[in-house]
């Protein structure tokens, strides 16, 4: 019997049905059962889910639908936001996807401003701030771009010289 590899991971033999809400009809792909275990919590797993750099190329929408869904709960690492911000969609594959992913924290995150801000955004510093551990100060009119969400809607992440830093949102206003 020819088992297929998991779309996700591409390792091993997919035997696990892993069924995809919100779907048009109802739908299902099969994944390895290292994959079905780490669907649970993929934060708690954010090395082994490095693998979707590579299967969010796959043909196949119901793939992609998983793969942005995993991609936008990690979406605080670093490698997880790029990778989601590559990762192309039609139209209603990503309404598709964005109507199954669950909801990180019900507050929005609003800079000084009270501007909600998104994944994604740029948003441009308002006061120098140093940066404790790091040797240097983060200088009032610095764009960052590509932020990310955290868990707390007070905090954004994104990258000032090269370093991925956790900024108070209230410092910022979106460009």
């Amino acid at each position: 019997m020819n088992m297929t590899q998991c779309p996700l991971c591409e390792q091993s033999p997919a035997t696990t049905p892993y069924a995809l809400t919100e779907a048009p009809s109802p739908m299902e792909i099969r994944i390895c059962d290292r994959c079905a275990a780490n669907m649970t919590a993929p934060t708690e797993h954010n090395d082994y889910w490095q693998c979707l750099t590579s299967s969010m190329w796959n043909e196949e929408d119901s793939v992609k639908v998983t793969v942005y869904r995993l991609l936008r709960q990690l979406s605080g690492q670093a490698w997880a936001q790029e990778a989601l911000d590559m990762l192309y969609l039609e139209d209603e594959v990503k309404a598709w996807a964005e109507a199954g992913v669950p909801t990180i924290n019900s507050t929005p995150t609003r800079d000084s401003n009270g501007t909600v801000l998104n994944a994604g955004d740029t948003v441009t510093l308002i006061k120098d701030l140093p940066v404790k551990g790091a040797g240097f100060t983060a200088k009032r009119g610095t764009s960052v771009r590509g932020i990310s969400l955290t868990d707390n809607p007070d905090h954004i992440e994104g990258k000032i010289n090269g370093q991925r830093l956790v900024l108070v949102a209230a410092y910022l206003k979106k460009s």
